[in-house]
């Protein structure tokens, strides 16, 4: 693997972004290097120390964060009295920029993964002047037509394990948006009933991987697992409050124009379910001076064979490019 070596962060803090929360982040790498900012995926997975093995420490300044909610961001979305109507797309790209000036940067690089991918193509579409290019893998683009086919669609291929995630809900919330339906039952002032709609959930999650019911190590840990399946039905129930209010592609991919000027590469996987829909290759298409890199036999995961690779080639060419 051509991962570079773990490092430790050599700064770190909570920002209070309002609205009663406090987002934490961490830099290591360079603290001259070019800036470089990782966007995790879920929503409400929380950074890993894995993602900044992808960038030469001694080229970045590597700035990582937990989104609202998640990893160690207070309050975290697994307290039931956590107000999640204050968790939303817009808030987390001002979270962004709130950060960005607290850490005194004119302009960086943007990673993203999954979720993370999306959050990062908003931000740039919404703030391209400090945006220096794009590094996303994953993709994902928040579409209405991604969720249904990662909810429903996806239970042609995974019958028995979509037969128990719609036995999860009651009858009547079997239709329309189930993780709109999930989202409710993890808003349920039963705390037995919250857990056992967040088993179900990360069971179904595990199972479309593909991978057996409950192998995820890090679903076996009830905080993040509550935290986890609330953040990801609250953003999925909502149309990742992206004001799509026709629905199917989204604005991110309408909006795929406003990123000419800014490079970016794609590096997804061919086995990536969310490919049925052909996302990455239509933003590809739709954005002047992107390139896309398929990684053969590779799902939906940064850290398998060959999607390593290509993200450390594509951070490596960048290094040295415009930044602070």
């Amino acid at each position: 693997m051509p991962l570079y070596p773990e490092i430790e962060p050599y700064a770190h803090g909570l920002l209070d972004v309002g609205d009663g929360n406090h987002v934490h982040w961490e830099t290591s790498g360079n603290p001259d290097g070019t800036p470089a900012l990782l966007l995790h995926g879920g929503p409400g997975s929380g950074s890993t120390p894995y993602a900044r093995r992808l960038f030469d420490p001694a080229a970045y300044r590597i700035v990582q964060l937990d989104q609202r909610g998640s990893g160690r961001s207070v309050p975290h979305a697994s307290r039931h009295d956590t107000d999640m109507s204050v968790n939303t797309t817009d808030r987390l790209l001002a979270d962004l920029e709130l950060l960005r000036q607290h850490l005194d940067i004119e302009r960086w690089l943007v990673w993203g993964v999954s979720w993370g991918s999306a959050l990062a193509l908003r931000y740039a579409q919404t703030h391209p002047g400090v945006v220096t290019q794009l590094v996303l893998t994953g993709v994902a683009t928040g579409s209405d037509a991604e969720v249904e086919l990662l909810t429903r669609g996806l239970g042609r291929l995974f019958p028995a394990a979509f037969e128990a995630f719609l036995a999860g809900l009651p009858a009547d919330g079997r239709d329309g948006n189930l993780a709109a339906a999930y989202n409710r039952l993890l808003e349920s002032p039963d705390p037995q009933v919250r857990e056992r709609a967040a088993r179900a959930w990360t069971d179904w999650e595990t199972a479309v991987i593909p991978a057996p019911p409950r192998s995820v190590e890090r679903f076996e840990d009830p905080v993040f697992r509550q935290g986890f399946a609330r953040t990801v039905t609250h953003y999925w129930g909502n149309g990742h409050f992206l004001g799509d209010e026709d629905g199917g592609e989204g604005v991110i991919l309408r909006d795929a124009h406003l990123l000419k000027g800014i490079p970016g590469t794609l590096v997804q996987g061919s086995l990536d379910l969310g490919n049925l829909l052909g996302t990455v290759w239509r933003l590809h298409h739709a954005w002047p001076g992107s390139e896309l890199v398929i990684v053969d036999d590779a799902g939906h995961n940064a850290g398998a064979p060959g999607m390593a690779e290509a993200l450390v080639a594509a951070t490596d060419r960048y290094a040295g490019r415009t930044g602070r």
